[in-house]
């Protein structure tokens, strides 16, 4: 990924679905199908760090299903929740979603296959604004968080894919990074560009894995890059254009997976032989690092929030306790 992501502006979604954005709605979509290897023993390939209360008496899956509780984005929050989910702890996660008091559309995965694969089986069923999540972040200051969110939705709504950056604190090679690029305006507002990092939204010129320590003191020093949050907002028409067009055999795979599959209970399974079939990729890398050959890419964006204190339950490696870092910047990349 050498080269900046460009924008593809109103070729990322249908142009009849454009002029409907009263009829939309902001979507909580939950990532929970992560094995749980990386805090071992602690975290276990069945029972997982996002199933656990490293943090106090609710899961980190849990307090995911509130995250976007109360969000003023300026388009309604429906009150289902899409979480996709391993197959091997669907009861567990089942038992947890319950908690919510909300209806959950629970989506099994029979294999592993990283994030594009589960997003693109998450927006198969309507167009909306997805918020994705992982199941296994911990937010402490929510105010902040859901101001970012709010500005990366309407950029969202706009047909750009935007990514969820966290202004760092300190040189961290365990993290991801993202390198922003210009500020631009607020969608609707041409002439708006916010300098404030904290309401601020950038280009994204590309994702950057983990550093050494000397690269990562230079990104900090630069103020250019931003740890990488994994969380997205973007339309899911938007979404499906977009892997369909640089990912075809994922989009091909995920389509067939989701028709092939039938609902059993509180649980969708999708077609086993269809999924196991997709091609491994994540959400980022399905889509930007494609941007380096072939001319047409999303729109990506980040918008940053300040004092959104945030706790990172992560483990650097086997036995390790969870990070944490405190108030944290959110921001929004598109």
């Amino acid at each position: 990924m050498t080269a900046p992501v460009t924008a593809a502006s109103a070729d990322t979604q249908p142009r009849e679905a454009a002029s409907a954005h009263v009829k939309l709605k902001v979507h909580p979509v939950i990532l929970a199908g992560g094995s749980g290897t990386r805090l071992w023993p602690m975290s276990r390939e069945q029972h997982p760090k996002q199933l656990i209360g490293l943090l106090g008496d609710e899961s980190l899956l849990q307090s995911t299903t509130r995250r976007l509780d109360g969000l003023d984005a300026g388009y309604p929050l429906t009150g289902q929740l899409v979480v996709v989910a391993n197959e091997e702890q669907r009861f567990t996660t089942a038992e947890q979603l319950r908690t919510s008091g909300k209806p959950t559309r629970l989506i099994l995965e029979p294999v592993g296959r990283d994030t594009a694969p589960a997003l693109t089986v998450a927006t198969q069923d309507e167009d909306g604004i997805m918020v994705v999540m992982p199941a296994d972040h911990a937010v402490t200051d929510i105010e902040g968080f859901q101001a970012a969110v709010a500005a990366g939705v309407q950029h969202a709504a706009a047909g750009q894919i935007v990514t969820m950056g966290i202004v760092p604190t300190r040189a961290e090679t365990g993290y991801g990074y993202i390198r922003i690029g210009d500020a631009i305006a607020t969608p609707g507002n041409p002439d708006e560009v916010r300098q404030d990092v904290s309401v601020a939204a950038h280009k994204l010129d590309r994702f950057v894995e983990k550093p050494h320590l000397e690269l990562a003191q230079r990104y900090v020093q630069s103020h250019e890059y931003w740890w990488n949050s994994g969380i997205f907002i973007m339309r899911a028409s938007t979404w499906l254009k977009a892997i369909r067009h640089f990912q075809p055999a994922i989009y091909e795979a995920c389509a067939a997976a989701y028709e092939g599959g039938k609902a059993d209970g509180d649980f969708f399974r999708l077609q086993r032989d269809a999924f196991g079939a997709s091609p491994s990729n994540s959400i980022d890398y399905a889509v930007w690092s494609s941007s380096a050959t072939i001319r047409t890419s999303p729109r990506a964006w980040s918008c940053p929030c300040r004092r959104a204190g945030r706790t990172w339950a992560r483990g650097t490696r086997s036995g390790t306790s969870p990070r944490k870092t405190q108030s944290t910047t959110w921001a929004a990349a598109a």
